[in-house]
């Protein structure tokens, strides 16, 4: 009850900014069709992206490959990920009330998937087409990127 009247009444009067968070939108092709890689959350086990909070000294792109990395093992090939969208989601920080969440979005090619990798123990990883994937998240904004992905991966490459 106090959090809907937080986030009803309170949170936009204090009209704090926005946070932002960096996600690798993970991908490849197998078969002649794309898939992207969706590993699960440390808590709730939900799929999501692998995201971050931006790193300090690199950019978005390098924010991403190293959440890649961290949370799913992956080694990165091909061009620098470009950005291909943002999302917004509540994101409940340290056990607090939520805070809104701005996450822009990369895509990452895939190598290879490692082995080893830091949280390894506390995830799940799977590739899905992108609809399966979009059908998997919560997000509304971010079912449509995933839904969207060859396209919106086509347009960005066309500048």
């Amino acid at each position: 009850m106090f959090a809907e009247f937080w986030n009803s009444y309170l949170a936009p009067l204090l009209g704090r900014p926005n946070r932002v968070q960096i996600a690798a939108l993970c991908h490849r092709v197998e078969d002649g069709r794309p898939e992207v890689l969706m590993i699960t959350s440390r808590t709730t086990k939900r799929w999501i992206l692998p995201k971050g909070w931006p790193v300090r000294g690199t950019d978005g792109a390098g924010t991403a490959l190293q959440e890649a990395w961290e949370e799913a093992g992956v080694k990165h090939f091909g061009p620098r990920p470009f950005r291909i969208g943002q999302y917004r989601y509540r994101k409940i920080v340290n056990g607090r009330l939520p805070v809104t969440t701005d996450v822009d979005v990369y895509a990452v090619a895939v190598e290879k998937l490692l082995d080893h990798f830091p949280e390894m123990a506390d995830r799940e990883r799977r590739w899905m087409s992108p609809d399966a994937a979009a059908q998997a998240v919560e997000e509304e904004q971010l079912k449509s990127i995933l839904a969207d992905f060859p396209a919106l991966v086509s347009r960005a490459r066309q500048g």
